[in-house]
């Protein structure tokens, strides 16, 4: 068989499977698993294309899921996780700096991956790239090491939830504290359940917010000159929620779209998986990858500690 023939077969094989995620009895962990295996053994043979494809659809699916979320539920959590949010990013980012440092991680690559799991990963570390002067290798290694750990959490997060007997408020606030990217809060909560959907993704878009300020902040201490901003697609669910609760009448319409980004989520899913390729696990490295899943695990662990003991609202 020639390889232009082999390369068809490939790209009719991935394109069908992506389109099967499609069906609402695919769920978002199968999506996932899906992609990442059909890459790993078979190979993703729309590498560019599935990437563009994947940040495309992401950003729609997360503004559609926006017409199932309350405008004043996102007021009140963004008001009333002020100083939490604040205080705990904070503390990500030094604790972050204290490990690369020990660790000899190249300045911009540790400031990239604390501040991807900072504030909400792939977004954060886009906005922050420009500000420090990051170059594109050192960009690729901090999304690669968040984008692997955001695979895992998604796996890993709702059979830990139900473990530690989490319920659906705390399991969405746990997801939205503790995974880095929006993408992996909302497929991880949307298997646990509506309300820590919900929950999950309010927090963590709310969470996402601080992108601009602190993007700001640094812009200013390193005097960059760089105009930064938040990503569009966080105002376009904002607008999505503002839409939903001040029209009522079309619920039905809201509804029907929200279904619809949910499983747009999970074909999402299927990109993400089959975008971590043996290239990307080997751009990661040892040492960013430990710094990486160090403070993912701390974070995890102190939220979870928190929550469970009701020390978080």
């Amino acid at each position: 068989m020639s390889s232009d023939r082999h390369l068809e077969i490939r790209i009719a094989a991935f394109v069908s499977l992506f389109l099967l995620t499609a069906l609402p009895l695919v769920s978002s962990p199968v999506a996932l698993v899906a992609g990442f295996l059909f890459s790993f053994f078979i190979g993703n043979p729309l590498p560019e294309q599935t990437s563009r494809a994947g940040k495309v659809l992401l950003k729609l699916s997360v503004i559609g899921l926006g017409f199932g979320i309350n405008f004043n539920e996102v007021i009140e959590v963004g008001s009333s996780s002020v100083m939490l949010t604040l205080i705990s990013i904070t503390a990500i980012i030094g604790l972050g700096e204290i490990l690369g440092r020990g660790m000899k991680i190249p300045l911009n690559t540790r400031r990239l991956v604390s501040f991807g799991t900072a504030i909400c990963g792939g977004s954060a570390i886009a906005a922050m790239a420009p500000v420090i002067r990051a170059k594109d290798r050192e960009i690729a290694v901090s999304l690669a090491t968040v984008f692997t750990l955001n695979a895992v959490a998604l796996i890993l997060f709702p059979p830990l939830g139900h473990l530690f007997g989490l319920n659906q408020q705390q399991f969405g606030l746990w997801a939205a504290l503790a995974i880095h990217d929006t993408s992996s809060v909302v497929g991880a909560s949307a298997s646990y359940g509506a309300a820590a959907l919900a929950i999950g993704t309010t927090v963590k878009l709310t969470r996402a917010l601080w992108i601009a300020p602190c993007t700001l902040v640094a812009n200013a201490v390193l005097k960059s000159g760089h105009r930064t901003g938040i990503p569009l697609f966080i105002i376009g669910f904002i607008c999505a929620a503002f839409v939903n609760s001040w029209l009522p009448a079309f619920d039905d319409l809201w509804h029907f779209l929200h279904l619809i980004a949910k499983q747009a989520l999970v074909m999402t899913l299927f990109l993400i998986g089959a975008g971590l390729t043996r290239k990307v696990l080997a751009e990661v490295g040892l040492k960013p990858l430990l710094m990486g899943i160090i403070l993912w695990v701390v974070v995890s662990a102190i939220s979870l500690g928190l929550i469970v003991g009701d020390l978080i609202p």
